[in-house]
């Protein structure tokens, strides 16, 4: 078991079901094409996973997904993506600039789960990851 999948399997679920969307997360972007996927753990802070295309030179990711650790027992989601490298067609996220490693960035938070916020945020990072090919 990866770094990754250990967090997932030893995040106990809660009623928000908040570990169960970063798992369709990460299972989404386990399916992009030539991704390597970097996984930072800050416990009691965040835990972030930062997946970036193989071909990518200038940054060193095109999204990060974090599990904000505000308490042991409740956890929500902060995904995060350059502004340029997606669109928001539902005006769903939050333009923050500098917000991504210094640059302008769109952020969506999740604090439930919600299968149509999922299935936007899985298009939101594989417009991201198309976007990031340099």
């Amino acid at each position: 078991m990866n770094q990754i999948e250990t967090f997932i399997h030893h995040w106990p679920e809660t009623e928000s079901k908040t570990r169960q969307a970063f798992s369709e997360l990460y299972e989404h972007l386990k399916t992009l094409d030539d991704t390597d996927l970097e996984f930072n753990e800050r416990p009691g802070v965040s835990y972030s996973l930062r997946p970036k295309h193989k071909s990518q030179k200038k940054r060193s990711l095109f999204a990060m997904v974090d599990v904000i650790d505000d308490t042991p027992d409740e956890r929500w989601l902060s995904v995060c993506f350059y502004g340029e490298m997606v669109t928001d067609p539902d005006d769903a996220g939050d333009l923050i600039p500098e917000g991504l490693l210094g640059e302008d960035g769109y952020c969506f938070d999740l604090y439930e789960y919600d299968g149509d916020g999922i299935d936007y945020l899985k298009q939101r990072l594989s417009e991201a990851h198309e976007n990031s090919k340099e």
